[in-house]
């Protein structure tokens, strides 16, 4: 999607030519600063009830007189914070994008204008709302489809129209991640399978200068990823181990590493899930299209940090060789591992994905999982879970995720939840009792990660800053 900045005083914003105009005004906002037709045609729809200065109201003008664009729309925000006017923008989109408007011209009517993190919101979440799901329903794909958005800037001196251009170029680079992970994780799981996991991984290598690796059963077997592989031989379809990377600060710059969980479809194994709503863990490789979504975006923005992404992807499925309840497996680290639930199969994968990161000699190692409904009980769906021992870390990535608009919570990792883990047939079980799933997921993981800062991100959703799926629905999931 094209997005642009057009220096355009509020004084002229009905000059504004395109097939639509987008006003988000914030609640402390004084609509008689709008030109003499938008003024007008305010105060008309105000008088008729169809709209007022109250957060959450919206109202859409077709053919307003003297105005330029070919349909008007009044959104209201709460406030002149980046996080309401986005949600006010959404509520606007809403009524314009199946309209068939193919350009689009927005005023933000903030006191004293825009800020770049206004155009970055705004760019994001145009790209949110758009997003049309298209690749196995042939009738999606017929629809018209917004093309360009135009941020109008009631500043016209050039600096303060490229300050708001960068912005709108940083929320292109993650709304577009975004999409991405949101077009893996909807795919059908016969069409989002490990291999085209690693498809599009490789994809991105070529189109964003990202070195891309790619490490089949055999590579695995040689690393000694027993608990992956565990995992993996119930199911027919080949697994994969990705490992793509963005360089673009300096070689001596540790990286950050980001670990996906890649399980394309998660039928529970021999532990088999429900019937009813199984069709929803397609998702389960959420983690892996955030580590894809994020990369793109970094490449993209050409970002100066070295980061590094694995995605561990396989399928989990019953059959006659799927691993079993009460199977013993070595990891990579050479722990062993008594497996007690088969659907608790996202720590597996992950653990030995921890272990292969410290190669790298990371800053930090983030793993983003749909890491159990456990933690979608205890938080629903408005945070995600954060677990991590390191108070600063925990620090950075809370104040990311408020930025990123989807914010976190921190969980405890105290070590009396270890105990839940304790096996008398191998040094660690895969579960513990149902109380405080999610934090034993999160202490069976810590386990792996002892050489690095480490946090693992969790939630049905991943979280913003790291560029989310946002998929859709989201079903039960141990990991």
């Amino acid at each position: 999607m094209d997005f642009r900045t057009l220096a355009l005083p509020v004084s002229a914003w009905s000059k504004a030519d395109g097939d639509a105009l987008l006003i988000v005004l914030s609640a402390d906002a004084d609509p008689a600063l709008l030109d003499k037709p938008l003024n007008a045609l305010w105060k008309d729809l105000c008088s008729t009830g169809d709209v007022e200065l109250k957060a959450g109201k919206t109202v859409l003008a077709q053919r307003p007189a003297k105005v330029a664009a070919q349909r008007v729309v009044f959104s209201v925000a709460a406030s002149a914070a980046p996080k309401a006017m986005a949600k006010a923008l959404a509520a606007g989109l809403a009524l314009i994008k199946t309209g068939g408007a193919r350009s689009l011209n927005v005023g933000l009517l903030v006191p004293g204008g825009p800020t770049p993190a206004h155009a970055e919101a705004l760019a994001v979440t145009v790209l949110d709302t758009v997003y049309t799901y298209r690749h196995t329903k042939p009738s999606a794909a017929a629809a018209p489809a917004l093309g360009a958005v135009c941020l109008l800037s009631q500043a016209s001196a050039p600096e303060a129209v490229a300050t708001l251009q960068a912005g709108l170029a940083r929320g292109a680079a993650i709304g577009e991640g975004v999409t991405l992970a949101r077009e893996c994780a909807n795919r059908p799981g016969n069409h989002c399978t490990p291999s085209f996991l690693a498809d599009e991984a490789r994809r991105l290598g070529k189109s964003f200068g990202l070195k891309v690796q790619v490490l089949e059963r055999k590579d695995v077997e040689k690393l000694g990823m027993g608990a992956f592989l565990a995992v993996a031989q119930g199911s027919s379809e080949p697994l994969k181990f990705i490992v793509a990377e963005w360089r673009g600060a300096g070689k001596k710059d540790a990286p950050i590493v980001l670990v996906g969980k890649g399980i394309t479809f998660d039928t529970g194994g021999i532990s088999l899930k429900p019937a009813p709503e199984m069709d929803e863990m397609k998702f389960d490789m959420g983690g892996a299209a955030s580590v894809l979504g994020t990369l793109r975006a970094l490449a993209q923005l050409k970002a100066r940090v070295n980061v590094v992404g694995l995605i561990v992807a396989t399928e989990n499925m019953p059959g006659g060789r799927a691993v079993k309840p009460g199977d013993v497996v070595t990891s990579m680290s050479g722990q062993t591992i008594e497996i007690l639930n088969t659907d608790a199969e996202g720590r597996l994968i992950l653990c030995d994905a921890l272990t292969y990161a410290e190669r790298f000699k990371p800053a930090a190692v983030v793993d983003i999982a749909t890491l159990t409904g456990a933690c979608v009980i205890a938080l629903g769906h408005q945070r995600s879970g954060l677990f991590t021992p390191d108070d600063a870390l925990a620090d950075e990535l809370q104040k990311a995720g408020d930025a990123g608009l989807d914010p976190c919570w921190r969980m405890p990792v105290d070590e009396e939840y270890d105990e839940a883990l304790k096996s008398n047939f191998a040094d660690m079980a895969n579960v513990g009792p149902r109380a405080g799933g999610s934090i034993t997921a999160a202490m069976f993981l810590k386990r792996f990660a002892g050489k690095y800062r480490w946090p693992t991100w969790t939630s049905q959703a991943p979280p913003g800053s790291l560029v989310p799926p946002r998929a859709g629905r989201a079903g039960p999931c141990l990991c």
